[in-house]
């Protein structure tokens, strides 16, 4: 039976190739969702093994956290533009679930990850969700959970208020725009538990300040920090 199964996905591959989401090229067989090439070239920070890193750096002073990191550095025109692209705006979930399972992964070579209660990714409005039909980084954190076999939770922290586009604001703006939009709908469930937030992508941090206080509201809590990508 596997063998059969194994030529029959062999011939749909000659008409249906599955593509590489970061550079194009036609993946090959035992690839998943990313090419080798691409895996092994991406421009991974390795800020997990830091703790004075740069994601670290933009939060002090705002947020109260226990650690911050991004698995990748951004740049425009890039293979990591591309993913977060496909991610965000084609339906490539896949890749969310991938680049999570590939940061839990890395995460687990340090021990200031050892001691999470669960995940929370930050989310989207439900306009907003219904209009994409998703939100991106609910599968990043999936992925995460799955490599550190931590619970994820994605209907504990909501926003209640849809905002514009952060898009072309600075770092002031950003958090204005976005300060009073998040609320909390299981307190008592939150209560004494270390919690590592995921979004995307960190510009200025406004949108991880701005749901990172607004879970620290609850009695014992703790923050810690996650993100695919921070723009470099």
């Amino acid at each position: 039976m596997n063998v059969i199964y194994s030529y029959l996905e062999d011939f749909f591959s000659l008409f249906f190739p599955e593509i590489c989401p970061a550079c194009n090229e036609t993946l090959v067989k035992n690839e998943l969702v990313i090419c080798t090439n691409c895996i092994y070239h991406l421009p991974y920070t390795n800020f997990h093994l830091e703790s004075d890193n740069r994601v670290a750096r933009q939060l002090w002073g705002r947020v109260p956290f226990i650690n911050a990191t991004a698995f990748l550095y951004f740049h425009k025109g890039s293979k990591v533009q591309n993913l977060l692209h496909e991610l965000k705006y084609n339906n490539r979930t896949d890749v969310g679930l991938r680049l999570g399972e590939m940061c839990g992964h890395a995460l687990m070579q340090s021990k200031q990850y050892t001691e999470i209660d669960l995940i929370i990714p930050v989310p989207l409005h439900e306009k907003r969700q219904r209009i994409r039909g998703y939100n991106q980084s609910d599968f990043f954190a999936k992925g995460l959970s799955m490599s550190l076999n931590i619970p994820m939770h994605d209907d504990v922290l909501k926003r209640a208020i849809q905002t514009e586009t952060q898009t072309k604001k600075s770092r002031y703006s950003r958090y204005e725009n976005i300060k009073n939009v998040f609320e909390v709908s299981k307190p008592d469930f939150l209560e004494g538990k270390h919690i590592l937030l995921v979004d995307d992508v960190m510009t200025t941090g406004a949108t991880i300040e701005a749901c990172s206080l607004k879970l620290l509201e609850v009695t014992g809590t703790k923050i810690s920090v996650a993100t695919i990508a921070f723009t470099n």
